[in-house]
């Protein structure tokens, strides 16, 4: 999404006029519905007046473009300033330049991260060079624009406050500064000199546009990634708080010992990059000869990765990596130096088939390991039987008296890149209020059908593309395909629909296979996975009654195992019953509703409600 974007004579003349601020927050309304503080609209005044000057020069083409605080596609980042052209060997190129207005910073231990006083306090934050190259490593990797037309992509930063010292260019961050050149107070004259390396002409092919238009290539997706990542070669590049986090859990893992565990929660919602950063850590502490393993409750997320694994790695090294969370009972302490949780809000307290074995695998995972990293999401809590929350990782860390740090990861990288999504999708499930009471200005592609079968004929146009568009339901059908192949599941009589369940053929790996999209999925074969295009079936267990989102349990399927043990409950302890299954219906289907990258397509078999979200929307 390009917020501002003009020629070199047009941001000129706004920046003469005065107006330069005021024309970036005018458009930064217009085009992504959202204002900004005064604090960065006087950045915006100061940091254009300073680019102004550095591209005073009758070298730097009067018609060459210029673009400001462009979202990157996919993502909440947006990338200060851009300028496009063509060089001398007649390329297309554009400038990525990242705008600081620090005047000081602190080192930082951690790779790529520096200490610095920003919005009334001091905080960690991505090294400027890291943060432009990993932006244009972001577009390289994921725009096919950027790729297919060998737009070459220059990232630099540019810090015009920032008197040099020992502290920006220190070696410590030299690996990065070679990728991302940094330029400081007095260096206007050298970024004018490294910016006439690459553009000479005009852009006459509105080259932000066409990066801004392009297609999301999914061929770099996670799961297409994790056989070069666990090579050493990643290329899944962590943004911001991503990689924050990840040299944070690196650090931990190096300091815990025998003496002192360490534990480590990294809080975050769908789609802000929990499993990008499991995938990484595993395989730096894998390098680094440390004994780790990701875990997961769920089988589904680890099937995937294996099988996308096998092409490079033996599978029984590969399966070595990977575990469910049950097989810690017996483990003695501190067995392994770092213990991986994702999809932490799964845990459950007793491990094996018959939920006889353990105590608690919190607590038997923490005992295991000198340094265990969780990745969770209390919203995602999705079976009466889950107790991974915040509160209770903490409980047991401190029964070990293991240090315990938290961190969140917060930007949006699924849906859109919008956040705005899933705000508007707590708020018309009435979870929580917020301030998205509709999809207005929200770039995602939701729709609701009045006829399943308008929806998977969607689905599975969408999914003839790149097979990464599929169908998945509530639990309120019965699974009797598992007797009988001959039959359907998810039986639509009105419509004449009906769908098998997926388990039976692919299980875990459903949400890959080619001819999956024939069938559908549920709760447990995609919670911690993704695709382009998610197709929901929302069941009777989600009703609308007098303006109320409200939730039956007895429409669930009698073979459903999340909610099971309700009714018993329900007699013991009535509210606090009521309002966890409430809780697990309505997580259910937000886990469902953001599983899609792109896009996201409903049915709603409640009339009521299906007319109440379109009134919402």
């Amino acid at each position: 999404m390009i917020v501002y974007q003009a020629t070199k004579t047009g941001f000129n003349e706004d920046v003469l006029n005065d107006q330069i601020e005021v024309k970036i927050r005018e458009f930064f309304r217009k085009n992504l519905r959202s204002d900004v503080s005064k604090q960065e609209i006087l950045s915006w005044k100061n940091s254009m007046q300073y680019m102004d000057r550095v591209l005073n020069d009758q070298a730097i083409p009067d018609d060459c473009g210029v673009s400001i605080e462009f979202q990157i596609p996919q993502s909440a980042k947006r990338i200060d300033f851009i300028l496009t052209g063509q060089g001398l060997d007649k390329k297309e190129y554009a400038v990525i330049i990242e705008l600081k207005q620090w005047s000081s910073a602190l080192i930082s231990s951690k790779d790529a991260i520096v200490h610095s006083y920003v919005g009334g306090a001091e905080r960690e934050l991505t090294h400027p060079s890291y943060q432009a190259w990993s932006y244009a490593s972001l577009l390289e990797n994921f725009n096919e624009t950027v790729s297919v037309d060998d737009i070459q992509l220059i990232p630099c930063a540019y810090l015009h406050n920032y008197v040099n010292d020992d502290v920006i260019r220190n070696v410590h961050y030299a690996t990065h500064i070679e990728k991302a050149p940094v330029f400081l107070k007095g260096e206007a004259v050298r970024l004018r000199e490294f910016i006439k390396q690459y553009v000479r002409y005009g852009d006459k092919s509105k080259l932000m546009f066409r990066i801004d238009q392009g297609r999301f290539k999914p061929s770099k997706m996670l799961m297409d990634s994790i056989a070069s990542m666990l090579q050493g070669n990643s290329e899944f590049v962590m943004i911001d708080e991503q990689k924050i986090v990840y040299e944070t859990a690196l650090k931990l893992s190096t300091i815990a010992d025998l003496n002192k565990k360490q534990v480590f929660i990294v809080k975050g919602g769908p789609g802000t990059g929990k499993s990008v950063v499991a995938i990484n850590l595993l395989v730096e502490l894998i390098n680094r000869k440390l004994l780790s393993k990701y875990v997961s409750k769920n089988a589904a997320p680890r099937a995937v990765i294996e099988r996308k694994l096998t092409g490079t790695v033996k599978k029984t090294v590969i399966s070595n990596l990977f575990g469910g969370s049950g097989a810690y009972v017996n483990t003695k302490p501190n067995t392994f130096d770092t213990l991986i949780v994702d999809e932490a809000h799964r845990l459950n307290e007793k491990s094996g088939l018959y939920n006889n074995l353990g105590d608690n695998q919190v607590k038997e995972i923490i005992n295991a390991a000198q340094c265990t990293v969780f990745f969770l999401d209390e919203d995602q809590r999705v079976h009466i039987n889950d107790i991974g929350s915040i509160d209770e990782v903490r409980h047991w860390a401190g029964i070990v008296d293991a240090e315990v740090t938290e961190m969140e990861l917060s930007s949006q990288f699924r849906c859109g890149g919008s956040n705005g999504y899933l705000s508007w999708l707590d708020n018309v499930l009435q979870i929580r209020e917020t301030a998205n009471p509709t999809l207005e200005g929200i770039d995602y592609d939701f729709r609701i059908f009045d006829d399943p079968n308008a929806l998977r004929k969607e689905i599975v146009e969408k999914n003839n593309i790149n097979n990464k568009s599929r169908m998945v339901a509530g639990y309120c059908w019965e699974w009797n395909s598992r007797r009988n192949p001959a039959v359907n599941d998810v039986i639509i009589p009105e419509f004449d629909f009906g769908m098998q369940w997926n388990l039976t053929v692919d299980g875990s790996l459903w949400i890959i296979s080619p001819e999956s999209v024939k069938e559908i999925g549920c709760i447990h074969t995609c919670q911690g996975l993704e695709v382009d295009y998610i197709g929901v079936i929302v069941g009777k267990d989600l009703r609308l009654v007098d303006g109320k989102v409200l939730t039956h349990p007895g429409s669930r399927a009698k073979s459903d195992k999340s909610i099971f043990g309700y009714k018993k409950r329900m007699i013991e302890k009535p509210e606090e019953t009521k309002a966890l299954v409430r809780s697990i219906i309505k997580n259910t289907y937000r886990t469902l509703m953001t599983r899609g990258m792109k896009g996201c397509y409903v049915y709603f078999e409640d009339e009521e409600l299906r007319e109440y979200f379109k009134g919402n929307m």
